[in-house]
């Protein structure tokens, strides 16, 4: 069976969950760096960072699913190519890049509390722990896409690059 890239997955945790992106969306890892505060916006955007000139926005992706913060010292910014633009989620740690194969990826269960079933495309195990796919397009909201928009806009009308 050949494996094609769409069937890679970038795993990450949250807490004690684990979740994965499609790897074609993840544009690199970083270290978290300096953030600016955005006024009025939502309480899981963390802001606006610089990367090599290019303003990008945070989200804190557990305030977004509704995920109990930890005191975790190993986060990092998963930097996203999505529709709306760039976009970096904070996460607690990045775990592997797995190729599960399409039969082992389920439709998602039922998902009560915060996390809305449509963010969840599918789930998977590996080495008997659960993995539940995200959508980060249909789990970001009419709010946070405008802020994702918003940066990438005024990355695009600056005519300087932020230093």
């Amino acid at each position: 069976m050949t494996t094609t890239i769409d069937q890679r997955y970038l795993t990450f945790s949250l807490g004690a969950e684990n979740y994965a992106i499609p790897l074609l969306s993840v544009r690199e890892v970083i270290a978290v760096p300096e953030i600016t505060p955005m006024p009025f916006t939502p309480h899981h955007f963390l802001g606006l960072m610089n990367l090599r000139g290019q303003v990008i926005s945070v989200i804190d992706l557990r305030g977004k699913l509704g995920i109990k913060p930890t005191t975790s010292s190993e986060n990092a910014v998963i930097i996203c190519e999505l529709q709306s633009g760039h976009l970096g989620i904070l996460v607690d740690s990045v775990n592997a890049v797995l190729t599960p194969a399409a039969d082992q990826i389920s439709s998602p269960p039922e998902v009560k509390g915060s996390l809305n079933r449509e963010c969840v495309s599918g789930v998977f195990r590996h080495e008997q722990i659960l993995i539940l796919l995200i959508d980060l397009e249909k789990t970001l909201s009419g709010e946070d896409r405008k802020a994702v928009s918003s940066a990438a806009a005024g990355q695009a009308s600056s005519p300087h690059k932020v230093a």
